[in-house]
């Protein structure tokens, strides 16, 4: 049994999280979020940490507003970087364990392969820069700590992706959509049973690469989103990313490898359309 403190339980991940607890009922969960646990005070951190005991953490807060981040570089290395920091000083010094949720932005997306987790990384958004910080910070800190970066997050929470995209295809005749950037989406809630996988397995300390399997482009994401959602009257046409400027940086191609990840704790990954059926009908 243990005492386990989740942070940011009211984003996509942290919602996820919450419902899967149930099903690990031998640990007590602490779910935070700004209101109960201001992560960028570190008195606060401390202080928490050690009066309920908490034996590990999954830190499921950041600040993701990519483009946002761009002109609110403070904000994001605050959230990003320092507040991993003292959520692993605060666990780290009591022997606990953390899992640190990272971003195929770490990278700078020129591959033509799948990234492998000790391959280089070169971050070319604010972004991506401050939550490369935050990796370093949590594994110097925090000896038992797991790096798990993922990329492309979507569920039935919060803003994302493919809520988005159902959104915008009831309401126009017709959508303009990314085609040369190469990903693979993640179902949160897929994310969230590996984690939970690894709490229970036991927390094998270093990086890992965690998103569905395939590889897919967002205008390919976008007509499987409609297709899947009973949407035909919208016309989705491919755009150039030059077509489409945004404040930040996008990786080119950001498909991540999860040979590491499937061996370690011996698990199985969805295909993301499979996943992407799953949330749709959730919805």
């Amino acid at each position: 049994m243990m005492n386990i403190l989740i942070t940011g339980c009211n984003g996509q991940l942290g919602n996820e999280m919450q419902l899967l607890e149930k099903g690990f009922p031998q640990h007590t969960y602490f779910n935070t979020d700004v209101a109960e646990l201001d992560i960028t005070n570190q008195a606060a951190v401390e202080a928490f940490v050690d009066e309920n005991h908490i034996d590990g953490i999954v830190n499921c807060a950041a600040y993701t507003a990519v483009d946002k981040a761009e002109d609110n570089e403070e904000l994001c290395q605050l959230l990003n970087a320092e507040a991993p920091a003292y959520l692993a000083h605060a666990v780290g010094k009591r022997g606990g364990w953390m899992i640190q949720i990272s971003t195929d932005y770490v990278f700078d997306g020129t591959n033509h392969t799948p990234y492998t987790e000790d391959e280089d990384t070169c971050p070319n958004s604010v972004y991506g820069r401050t939550k490369l910080v935050g990796e370093l910070n949590v594994q110097k800190l925090c000896e038992r700590s797991m790096i798990i970066r993922t990329a492309w997050l979507y569920s039935t929470f919060g803003n994302n992706f493919v809520k988005t995209m159902i959104r915008l295809g009831n309401e126009k005749p017709e959508l303009g959509v990314i085609f040369d950037q190469i990903g693979t989406p993640t179902y949160a809630r897929d994310l969230a049973r590996v984690i939970m996988v690894a709490v229970n397995k036991g927390i094998q300390p270093g990086i890992y690469h965690f998103s569905n399997e395939g590889v897919i482009s967002w205008y390919d994401f976008t007509k499987a989103i409609h297709r899947l959602a009973g949407i035909t009257t919208c016309h989705v046409r491919p755009l150039h990313t030059s077509e489409y400027p945004t404040p930040a940086a996008r990786p080119h191609y950001s498909v991540l490898d999860k040979t590491k990840i499937k061996q370690t704790y011996g698990i199985e990954v969805p295909y993301w359309e499979e996943s992407l059926k799953e949330c749709i009908e959730q919805l």
